[in-house]
């Protein structure tokens, strides 16, 4: 088969590549940055990614760890298993573990125009759904379900600005009255 001219072509060296940059990139694919610190410290660069794992208790192959159960006849046992993987590095497992068990925090809010949405609804009409959706700041045509579940999510997502402002409205009630 006939080369290809390229392939002919005496090799030239391009001076315009920064070869620093060619090899710090090249360092940047073939070994990525592993975010978790146990695992990061653990890692063995010269042994490959699935021996890595296994020597931490971790999984590479998550069909091979936890196989789909194949159906089997009644009567028939068999006893093959395959054998524990021996763990090296427990104490990577271990970290893992405390971190997920510690208790996460919600971090969802609301954008400050829901916010202020559901306190004049609740300023204007208390808790009467069905006026609050015939509002004419109602812009979206939310529907008295949909208007509730916004009051619900804003209690949810910050009780204790809720707990403020409900408190502020019975205080300015009480000045009204008098």
């Amino acid at each position: 088969m006939p080369k290809t001219k390229q392939s002919q072509r005496r090799k030239k060296f391009d001076y315009n590549k920064n070869r620093k940059k060619l090899k710090k990139n090249f360092h940047k694919k073939y070994n990525p940055r592993i975010e978790n610190d146990q695992i990061r410290n653990a890692w063995d660069r010269n042994k490959t990614m699935a021996r890595n794992l296994l020597d931490m208790g971790l999984t590479f192959d998550p069909n091979k760890s936890l196989p789909i159960k194949k159906q089997k006849l009644i009567g028939k046992e068999s006893a093959t298993k395959a054998p524990a993987a021996i763990v090296i590095k427990p104490y990577v497992l271990n970290k893992l573990e405390e971190e997920a068990s510690l208790p996460e925090k919600d971090t969802k809010t609301l954008s400050s125009d829901l916010i202020e949405y559901v306190q004049y609804m609740i300023r204007e009409h208390g808790e009467n759904h069905k006026s609050m959706a015939r509002d004419e700041k109602n812009y979206y045509q939310d529907t008295p379900k949909q208007i509730k579940r916004k009051i619900n999510e804003y209690k949810r997502c910050h009780p204790d600005h809720f707990n403020a402002f409900m408190s502020s409205l019975s205080g300015a009630t009480e000045v009204m009255e008098q």
